[in-house]
């Protein structure tokens, strides 16, 4: 009987590898003849009035008696029967949380691309913002897709619980209201750009660096080589220069604010950022949202960009084998 017990779990354990090779190879086949010819993600819509209600009546189903529930339930459904009939505004949710390349723009472009297909003036999309900063280009770009909102007279408001500072900012001065907790950190209107110099130690191991350019400023400061003042004096005036621009940006989308006082490159809390008018008002986006679901319908927009074949397949067979 012993031998029988131990044979019939090898075979259980041939059999459970044999389900999981046949899947990853089945995944393969697939993803082999879809290819990658569509490079489209996948548009995700979450109605949150929805998610809103089910909470609300999971909650009543614990705290109330059986006939207040089943009471609450009638009236939920009246309701949602009337509220049916009733024509509503609009406001579409998205979310960004930024890196230092602020990747997330690919799947930005994409939602707000799909949100300005159907909104009207009267709708509104609100933001969840949350980034200290990166790349200049980058955020630049960030700030530009905010900006098509803006400028198809869409109510645009970004909403910051946790930080939207520098390059976070720039987006954010975009919005024609900036909603934050208390303590999120806004502001470091500034530009910074570090790197480290290893001209001495190559020159103390007795290894040359060369480097050839054309133009005299294509390189104005490098790793490896022996930096001149010349080329520090050009690379700091570069950082000013991309400093004014950022200045001048911030001032064209929110005038109301002292430049000579928010950007110094420090940052605030949003009390006191809110003394510095950097935002308009302290409310976490849950309350804004939860508030604002008794009068529109709230829409929040993901969007997820197509992964390569062989992370999908990855993925896939992970799902799989965490089944057996």
């Amino acid at each position: 009987m012993e031998f029988l017990s131990e044979y019939g779990m090898f075979l259980a354990k041939t059999a459970t590898l044999v389900v999981a090779m046949l899947v990853v190879v089945g995944g393969i086949v697939a993803l082999a003849r879809r290819g990658d010819g569509d490079s489209r993600g996948r548009l995700d819509i979450r109605h949150l009035n929805r998610d809103y209600d089910d909470m609300a009546m999971a909650l009543k189903s614990a705290a109330l008696p059986k006939k207040a529930f089943k009471q609450a339930q009638k009236e939920h459904k009246a309701h949602e029967k009337q509220r049916g009939k009733t024509e509503r505004r609009r406001m579409f949710v998205l979310n960004f949380h930024g890196d230092l390349r602020a990747a997330a723009v690919a799947s930005l472009r994409e939602e707000v691309t799909a949100v300005l297909t159907v909104a009207q003036p009267e709708d509104e999309v609100m933001v969840r913002l949350e980034s200290a900063g990166g790349m200049v280009h980058a955020y630049g770009l960030a700030a530009a897709q905010l900006l098509r909102i803006r400028d198809r007279q869409v109510k645009l408001t970004v909403a910051v619980d946790k930080v939207a500072a520098s390059g976070g900012y720039l987006m954010a001065c975009v919005a024609d209201r900036i909603i934050a907790a208390p303590f999120a950190i806004l502001g470091s209107i500034g530009v910074i750009a570090q790197l480290p110099n290893f001209n001495r130690l190559l020159k103390k191991h007795d290894i040359d660096y060369e480097q050839f350019m054309a133009g005299e400023f294509k390189r104005t400061v490098t790793l490896f080589g022996e930096n001149t003042d010349k080329g520090r004096h050009k690379f700091q005036e570069e950082i000013e220069i991309t400093h004014t621009l950022f200045k001048d940006f911030v001032k064209t989308h929110r005038p109301q604010l002292d430049l000579d006082q928010v950007a110094t490159g420090e940052y605030w809390y949003g009390t006191k950022a809110l003394d510095c008018r950097l935002a308009d008002e302290l409310r976490t986006s849950d309350d804004y949202l939860l508030q604002a679901s008794a009068a529109a319908d709230l829409y929040e927009v993901i969007y997820t960009g197509k992964k390569p074949w062989l992370a999908r397949l990855l993925a896939h067979s992970g799902e799989a084998l965490g089944r057996f």
